[in-house]
């Protein structure tokens, strides 16, 4: 198989592809809000930026079974023509810091999509409260104390 440019991928896919959910919205031009459900859009807008299959270095965040998420990044792998076995996931159900410099350390130092960093680190925000809030674990309340009380 031959080796395609991102841009023209993105081209070919851009207006229609079964990822695509149109939303009616108020936006300043279109009136509509073009989103993509595909693997590995971080964001989930159909945007070159972030899509999934127009290019060659995509890096996302997901929840799993049981409470879990994964880091997903798309293999520079020699199997190009099974695009199931370009993915690699990459459990991440460690403490929230531990989770960011992983993260860090597989996306962007090694300048793998750097400019993708809020984004994924937005995301992870996202996925790592909604697990909390699904295995029932809530921030404590402190106690409040009175204007003279020590301690």
């Amino acid at each position: 198989m031959v080796q395609v440019p991102d841009s023209l991928v993105w081209e070919l896919v851009k207006s229609n592809t079964c990822f695509m959910k149109k939303m009616n919205g108020q936006t300043k031009r279109s009136g509509s809000v073009k989103f993509s459900v595909e693997k590995g859009n971080v964001k989930s807008l159909s945007m070159f930026k972030y899509s999934g299959l127009a290019n060659s270095k995509v890096t996302d965040v997901v929840c799993t079974d049981g409470n879990g998420a994964a880091l997903i990044t798309k293999t520079a792998s020699k199997a190009h023509t099974k695009p199931s076995k370009g993915m690699v996931s990459t459990n991440i159900n460690k403490d929230f810091r531990r989770v960011e410099n992983v993260i860090e350390k597989q996306t962007i130092s090694n300048y793998y999509r750097p400019d993708l960093k809020a984004a994924v680190l937005g995301k992870w925000t996202k996925v790592y409260q909604a697990n909390r809030r699904a295995k029932g674990i809530t921030k404590p309340i402190p106690v409040k104390k009175g204007r003279n009380s020590k301690n």
